[in-house]
């Protein structure tokens, strides 16, 4: 095992201006010091001293397809040379063509019409979302949300995200919203099954409305005080926690009953990440509104939106104006995105994510039996999770986590006599959780290797 690693010479300088000139609000430093990297190429990136590091977090799983994707960047490239910007109130064929796949896709999928509206990224769509929400209830600002939820750090978004460290000094700016808990079966009561679990949980909720002395309904009119329920179907920084296949459909009867849309947040596990186009569609239910971001563009140029029913989107009920972002809709991001579409439908992408997330939980799960400290292994296609706890296999344990993060940050393992570094995401309720979102292009053999560093990581914290 090394030293604590130093920043060489040139980094240094580097770092020294950043701690002057630099806003520390934007970002986190979750090493000392922090790396700075030079170039990234697939499942790789490389810091200023050409020291490879193998990524299982693919910017927040905002890159799936693999860093300078050939095929998207070369799409990017040629945009530039036709039509590189022009203001989101003038149309361009990308915006159309864009808009009509997802549209139209939603259509096959859930039967139901609707319309795509942009913007720049995840956070600004969730505001977006609201506006739609709460244009289309009267205007209506309180919401449900789950427990562990994560929607953005906007004014708007932190007011549904259920940390309240996000909102702690800043208050909240017309949106409020009830938490309620997620079916967390590892962390939930013992005895039940996951789809029990599940059942529980919806019953817990439908328990809000029995009587107007729960404080939500008023059965004399037949309304709630919320507009909507805002999901992460399988919940991204909350621990990748993903719940049993019985709990959205039966969420949704209970939101259906009484008038309440559901608002689905694919910012994190969109895009093929769990296998399909949308996470939510693994649990058999028609969401009312699907918030995207992150990977439309695979991190090559910020682009988000909210596919909604068109009895909520329409013009006549959201008119021109609405909401409006000088960059929404850009041509670089559309061109990207329609690449990306046009990529995923030349094969059965989903099978293939399925496939890789089976052989990789499967990995997983062989770890868990050799190393105690991982209390539970989880994951539907390549949206995994490892929960990594004291030696009972179940009390979190942060600061072992911690330590694993910073090892693999050193860029000092060896696997075939190849020196490597090991990028890994902390989440979870504890901030005990790998959150693992490799790039769906991973190779078997590179999913081998991540299962190797992982090893020697646990040895190494198993061992300290």
């Amino acid at each position: 095992m090394s030293d604590i690693r130093i920043a060489s010479a040139e980094d240094q300088v580097l770092l020294d201006k950043e701690a002057k000139y630099c806003s520390y609000g934007d970002t986190v430093h979750y090493i000392e010091p922090p790396r700075i990297f030079s170039r990234c190429e697939g499942s790789y990136v490389w810091d200023t001293e050409d020291q490879a590091y193998l990524d299982l977090q693919m910017w927040y799983s905002a890159v799936n397809f693999g860093y300078a994707n050939p095929r998207l960047n070369n799409a990017l490239k040629q945009q530039i040379d036709t039509l590189p910007q022009i203001a989101s109130q003038y149309l361009h064929k990308g915006k159309i063509e864009l808009s009509e796949m997802i549209a139209v896709d939603a259509k096959n999928k859930f039967g139901l019409d609707g319309r795509v509206h942009f913007n720049v990224g995840g956070s600004q769509s969730i505001e977006d979302s609201l506006k739609v929400v709460r244009n289309a209830t009267n205007g209506k600002s309180l919401m449900f949300a789950f427990e562990g939820g994560y929607h953005g750090r906007t004014l708007g978004a932190s007011s549904i995200t259920s940390s309240y460290r996000y909102r702690r000094r800043y208050g909240h700016f017309g949106e409020r919203a009830q938490f309620i808990p997620f079916p967390y079966h590892f962390r939930g009561p013992k005895g039940m099954t996951k789809e029990e679990y599940g059942s529980h949980c919806v019953q817990q909720f439908a328990r809000l409305f029995e009587t107007e002395y729960n404080g939500v309904w008023d059965p004399k009119v037949g309304q709630s005080e919320y507009a909507a329920f805002y999901v992460e179907p399988i919940q991204g920084t909350g621990g990748y926690v993903i719940p049993p296949m019985n709990f959205y459909r039966e969420l949704k009867h209970v939101l259906d009953q009484h008038g309440i849309l559901m608002v689905s947040d694919e910012i994190q596990m969109g895009f093929y990440r769990t296998g399909k186009l949308w996470s939510i569609e693994h649990f058999d239910v028609q969401p009312d509104v699907i918030v995207f971001g992150k990977a439309l563009t695979n991190g090559l140029n910020p682009l988000g939106g909210i596919w909604a029913r068109e009895e909520l989107i329409n013009p006549k009920i959201f008119p021109p104006g609405s909401t409006h972002s000088t960059f929404a809709s850009n041509p670089l991001g559309t061109a990207v995105g329609l690449e990306m579409f046009k990529m995923t439908n030349e094969v059965d992408y989903g099978a293939m994510v399925m496939a890789k997330g089976k052989f990789f939980l499967e990995g997983l799960q062989d770890l868990q039996k050799r190393f105690p400290i991982i209390g539970d292994v989880d994951g539907l296609g390549l949206a995994l999770r490892c929960e990594i706890c004291g030696p009972d296999g179940f009390t979190p344990d942060k600061a072992t986590l911690d330590y694993m993060v910073e090892e693999g940050m050193k860029g000092d393992m060896l696997v075939d006599g190849r020196k490597l570094g090991l990028i890994l995401d902390v989440g979870g309720y504890y901030k005990n959780v790998i959150t693992l979102a490799p790039s769906l292009e991973i190779s078997y053999p590179e999913i081998e290797l991540g299962l190797k560093l992982l090893e020697q990581l646990l040895v190494r914290a198993t061992n300290r």
